[in-house]
Order: C-alpha cells, then structure tokens, then sequence
C-alpha cells in the first residue's frame, strides 16, 4: 500500500516537496491531507496538487487517521513545537531543517519519538542525494585515502528575506544554510563530535547573523573549514581533501548533480546525475532530489525504524549542537527559546 502522507504548511519547500513526491510511483506514495494556518491556502494547495483533504488547523491534521506521516514544512520557530504536535498525536514525523532552533528543543523531541516509538527525522534531504552517495562511497572505499580537510561554501543573496533576517522566526545564516555545511562535515568527518570549533560572524541589525566563517577540528588533525553568506554570491562547491585525492561536490554543492574525484596518480572520475523535470518549476535549485529522502522514509516506515540509519538522531542532535555553539560565539541569542531550563 502506499504511505499515505499529510503536508503541514502550504510553504514554498512543501510546494517542492510534493512536486518531487509526484515523480515517485503512486503505488509507494500519496499525499491525502494538507494543512495551514489559513484556510484558503490549505484550499488552494490542495488544488493545485489533487489533495483530497485540506484543513485550517494543525490540530486536525494531526487527527486524521488516514494519514500515515507528516511533513513539516513550516517556519524554523515553529518546527519544534509543530513536531512535538505531531508525535503527540501519534504520527510519524519528517521535520525540515533546522530541527529546531537549539538543541535542548531537539533532545525533548527525541526523547518523546522514543518513548512512542514513533519514527523522526530531520529532512536533510542532501544526505541523500546521488552526489552525496557517490562522495560516501569513494570516502569509503579509500580512493581519496585518509580525509584530512574538508572545504565548503554557502553564500546566496538572501538577506532581504524574512526567514534569513528576522529573529523572532529563527532567522540567520547558521540554521538556515549553515545547517547544510556542518551535515557535509558529519557525513565525512563523523558521526563524533569536533574537539575545537571557532568562529567569526557580523550580525544585522536585527540580532541575526547574516555570515559566518569557522575553523572546526576533529580527532586526528582532521580539519573543516567552512564560511556562509547572505549577501555576496560565492563559489558554492565542497572540497573533500584525502592524502590520495580530492573530491569536488559541484555547486550548490547541497543539490549538487556533478562530482570529480581527482587522485595523486592523476586519474579524474566524473559523476553526473540527470535528474526529471517537474510538472512545473521547482522553487528551489534542483529540489526534485527531494523524493530520494521521500522514498527513504518510505523504506524506514515499511521496516518498522524510529529513525533514520543514514541521517540518525545523534547526527542531527550533533549539528543541532555545534550551530548552538557558533551561535553563542558570534553572540546571538533567541530570547524566546534559549532559556535556561
């Protein structure tokens, strides 16, 4: 039978995301709720997508027993109460990232998926992508050798927008963007935790950071160096270092479809993943590859997992910890949820 899924939020990254489920067999997958604050959104999404069902409330859409699992595709201040929602209702859950806005918010939610033995991930959908699972797989097999530096980039244009500039919604560069750089260094350099972190940001006149460079350091002298933006357009690729090799993740290195690996006896491998079109355009660069961390939770649901074994809990809990840290270093501090227990 197919999972049997419900949207909550008619957002912009729920737009793609049931654009990229749409590219999956409907026998695996279905989209039969959709709910948002507003009524009239939650309609017209449903009418854009063939949604059967609309609701103007959370409450309803985490009461509906015919819908498998959720997808929650709001706001970064609303992600840890609207999960807390959902698994209290007894659903399923795929947050969108940043699971939350600290980690003391995440280990509540992880601690409550445990004790209902509900499934939670965070919807690093990058972890997932072919590129990503070409990169594991030459780290692994020791083409590139030892990895001992790993290099990337994220700067976009965004500090006009809302989510990246305005601190009551869990705005700046380190949870919306950054998050996608420190998950590269977990795939690679974790699932431990770095012995050093330091770093440099400038922030708005909001209180938000609107960039941010850091110096990470793992065990073994293995180093990550990493540095986001908001309002200069940089050169979005990853770098993977190895006493062989190199691997280049081709910008947006988050969405990448193209990987080289170059080694030290001077053989390039090049890696290229077509990928479909969309009914119509997606909103984000190539957010079709979206329906691979889809199709994962499909798998998960099917073999009874409360959590993922390629994004698990402790590799979100450890992201969620080193953002807290970079966030306290450079100074920023959300009143509303960083409150001492």
């Amino acid at each position: 039978m197919a999972t049997k899924w419900g949207i909550l939020s008619a957002s912009k990254i729920s737009h793609d995301f049931v654009l990229a489920l749409e590219k999956l067999s409907p026998e695996d997958h279905k989209v039969v709720a959709v709910a948002a604050k507003d009524i009239s959104r939650a309609k017209d999404f449903a009418n854009d997508f063939g949604i059967s069902t609309y609701y103007g409330s959370y409450e309803e859409l985490g009461n509906d027993s015919n819908v498998d699992v959720v997808y929650i595709g709001a706001l970064n201040h609303q992600h840890y109460s609207l999960t807390k929602l959902m698994l209290e209702s007894c659903k399923p859950v795929l947050c969108e990232k940043p699971f939350c806005i600290n980690a003391k918010q995440l280990d509540e939610l992880i601690k409550l998926s445990k004790a209902k033995n509900l499934f939670l991930m965070e919807a690093m959908w990058s972890r997932f992508t072919p590129a990503y699972q070409k990169v594991v797989e030459v780290v692994q097999n020791g083409t590139i050798g030892t990895v001992l530096h790993v290099q990337a980039n994220f700067g976009r244009q965004i500090s006009n927008i809302e989510r990246i500039w305005k601190k009551e919604v869990g705005g700046g560069s380190i949870l919306d963007i950054d998050v996608y750089t420190l998950h590269l260094v977990d795939a690679i350099l974790g699932p431990g935790k770095p012995v050093f972190v330091e770093s440099k940001g400038t922030l708005n006149s909001h209180g938000t950071y609107e960039n941010m460079s850091a110096i990470l350091e793992y065990p073994e002298g293995k180093i990550a160096v990493i540095s986001i933006h908001t309002k200069v357009e940089m050169d979005c690729s990853a770098y993977i270092h190895g006493t062989k090799g190199t691997i280049k993740i081709h910008e947006p290195f988050h969405a990448s479809n193209k990987v080289t690996v170059n080694t030290t006896n001077n053989h390039t491998s090049s890696y290229t993943f077509v990928q479909p079109g969309t009914r119509k355009p997606t909103i984000f660069p190539n957010s079709v590859q979206l329906r691979y961390e889809i199709d994962h939770v499909r798998h998960c649901l099917k073999k009874g997992f409360i959590e993922s074994p390629v994004v698990t809990l402790n590799n979100s809990y450890t992201v969620q910890e080193i953002m807290d840290r970079l966030r306290n270093q450079i100074g920023v501090r959300f009143e509303d949820y960083d409150k001492s227990p």
